[in-house]
């Protein structure tokens, strides 16, 4: 199980200057009880400057270090920035007293590995934070291991435990789909099915649930477990990468560790890329990432054994010989 705040790492979920950071930062306000409007209810004559709200709540700076993480998948950063759209326009809402209760902000990311939804899980948790729908930008990852048992009354407490450190946040629940094991009826996955049912559903003011995995098997899931889909309210389905989008997210990743590649280098990785694009476990931007982590090993290896002084461009600089050696091409 693995944890990742936002806030720490990127700056993420400062509160708002002069005004209160979150719902739950009006809600505990001195004053503030049960019932009663918010502290910055408008009156209704009023009007309010929704790009300055925009600002102020730095909605674009999640979105903007989602376009400069991510290449490509326009369909995706599109639905995110209506989902932003729409909870900015709420967050005014309420402030007009027009609220009606929460928003359902569950959600299902669908794709093949490596097409960054763990990436968009992290900046939707940041983007969520700063609209003040969530009090903590942090992201629990599991997966069915962190919370189902392997004998009788161990899987409600494993299941608890994660929903307890996620509240407050997103709980990111990758290959969601084995959770359910219908050819087994001694599984406990069903379990743990049903506990995250009652805390979605009970506590979805302080819990954002995101479910991700392939999309025929995530289909499936639903199918076999309406009462989960019925609590899906987002879904978001991640397409594979084009082979110059990976060639582009190639570029970027070394760029970020001070290498490139020569010339020649690009050619031969473009070569690389449409092998291994028609290969058994593809796995777009993580089989980039690999297949560039195996050059630089080839790339150090290949300078520590040479002859002779190397200089600050041969320490950045990959060449055809880094990657022709790899099984692809054989």
């Amino acid at each position: 199980m693995s944890e990742s705040n936002g806030a720490a790492r990127q700056g993420f979920g400062l509160p708002r200057p002069g005004g209160p950071s979150s719902r739950a930062a009006v809600k505990d306000k001195p004053g503030t009880g049960a019932g009663e409007p918010p502290a910055d209810r408008l009156a209704d004559d009023d009007t309010i400057d929704l790009s300055a709200e925009r600002i102020s709540a730095a909605v674009d700076v999640v979105l903007d270090s989602l376009d400069a993480e991510l290449v490509g998948l326009a369909p995706v950063k599109t639905r995110v920035r209506e989902i932003a759209d729409l909870l900015l326009v709420d967050r005014v809402r309420e402030r007009f007293g027009l609220a009606a209760e929460r928003p359902n902000l569950h959600m299902c990311f669908t794709g093949n590995p490596g097409t960054g939804k763990t990436t968009v899980a992290l900046r939707m948790a940041g983007l969520l934070h700063r609209l003040g729908y969530i009090r903590r930008d942090r992201v629990v990852s599991v997966t069915r291991d962190d919370l189902v048992g392997q004998y009788v009354g161990h899987t409600a407490p494993k299941t608890k435990e994660v929903l307890k450190r996620a509240m407050g946040g997103v709980l990111f629940i990758d290959e969601a789909y084995y959770l359910y094991r219908a050819e087994n009826e001694r599984d406990y996955g069903g379990e743990s099915i049903e506990i995250l049912l009652q805390y979605m559903e009970n506590n979805r003011d302080d819990l954002v649930v995101i479910l991700a995995g392939y999309a025929d098997r995530m289909d499936d899931f639903f199918a076999s477990n309406p009462g989960m889909s019925s609590r899906i309210a987002h879904h978001l389905d991640f397409p594979d990468y084009a082979l110059e989008e990976l060639e582009a997210i190639g570029t970027l990743m070394l760029e970020q560790q001070r290498y490139r590649m020569s010339p020649g280098a690009v050619s031969v990785f473009r070569d690389y890329l449409e092998l291994r694009m028609t290969q058994p476990r593809f796995a777009n931007a993580r089989s980039v990432r690999n297949a560039l982590e195996r050059a630089r090993l080839r790339h150090a290896s290949r300078l520590a054994r040479g002859a002779g002084r190397v200089g600050k461009d041969d320490l950045m600089r990959l060449e055809p010989a880094d990657f022709e050696s790899s099984r692809v091409f054989g």
